[in-house]
């Protein structure tokens, strides 16, 4: 028999604007379906036009007055990330919560971003570095929560600074760990330059857990042509209620930490289970490629200068 799913309570968010990247499927409708229902208005930037509309109705199903839109953002595209940063800027409403919880996850080949970056880094990690420093006005004007979805990958590998598109040697999950490492290293450098240059914004982190998500899919456009076989082993695993969690376990991680009055800045907070695979969530350890604070500011300067994107100077 299943076990029962973990809950968390949301407080009222009516009259919040709230973005989340990556919700046309799995965690990520998850959390725009939770945001919506507790009043928030949603933006949902999506790769996928058709997916979006397909998940703008199964939100509406279940909360039938949710205050939902789509935007086009392909993270793999800076270009598409500006246009979507200077839709959102013409319309001119602060962002109270960004979830950056879009990403991609071990293509079994290596490939590229439409601007030459490996796809994993220039995705999960330089799309969202890019988004972020160019929605910095209304992040400000918001006082906003940023939360970052990483993974428990980020405590596995390392950055290969010697070779951070991975041209000479591609491993996959070297690749997806060091996209992670990156991205979490971002979010905790926001968090400190936020507080230090007073710009209002409080980020932290957060992680899923495992759960069988469409990241070990079958994704042609990544080239995969069937679903892993660890992501038939999670799947079988987490419909018994085995170790594993479910969708509806593992986006209570970042909803508790884009919205509980409890939840503060430069923290991560991921499953409180066995191994933080599955559980209710809770704060936990950083981990130790994230601490390094010279790491960030390096990686910081680095995504600056490869998305020719800058962010304030503190």
């Amino acid at each position: 028999m299943a076990k029962t799913t973990p809950d968390i309570p949301v407080p009222d968010l009516t009259g919040k604007l709230a973005v989340v990247t990556g919700a046309s499927d799995g965690v990520g409708l998850g959390l725009a379906t939770r945001l919506a229902a507790a009043g928030a208005e949603v933006v949902m930037p999506v790769r996928n036009p058709r997916k979006g509309e397909a998940a703008l109705a199964t939100i509406r199903r279940q909360h039938p007055g949710a205050e939902l839109s789509l935007r086009e953002l392909d993270l793999s595209s800076l270009a598409s990330v500006a246009a979507v940063a200077d839709q959102l800027t013409e319309e001119g409403r602060p962002i109270h919560l960004l979830v950056n919880n879009a990403g991609v996850m071990t293509p079994p080949d290596r490939q590229t971003t439409k601007d030459g970056f490996e796809l994993q880094f220039g995705t999960n990690h330089l799309g969202h570095f890019a988004l972020v420093a160019r929605l910095l006005p209304l992040l400000r004007a918001g006082k906003a929560r940023v939360t970052s979805q990483i993974s428990i990958a980020a405590n596995q590998h390392s950055i290969n600074w010697d070779d951070l598109q991975w041209e000479r040697k591609y491993n996959g999950n070297g690749a997806y760990s060091q996209s992670k490492i990156a991205f979490g290293l971002f979010g905790l450098e926001l968090e400190r330059r936020s507080r230090d240059g007073g710009w209002g914004i409080t980020s932290n982190l957060s992680h899923p857990g495992v759960t069988p998500t469409n990241l070990l899919a079958a994704r042609p456009e990544v080239g995969r042509s069937r679903d892993t076989t660890l992501g038939r082993f999670i799947r079988a695993l987490s419909a018994r209620g085995i170790l594993f969690g479910t969708v509806g376990s593992a986006l209570l991680p970042a909803l508790y930490a884009a919205t509980s009055p409890s939840a503060e800045g430069g923290r991560l907070y991921g499953p409180s289970g066995l191994g933080h695979l599955s559980g209710p969530p809770a704060e936990q350890k950083l981990y130790s490629r994230l601490r390094s604070e010279d790491d960030a500011r390096r990686i910081w300067k680095v995504s600056e200068d490869l998305v020719g994107c800058h962010f304030p100077t503190v």
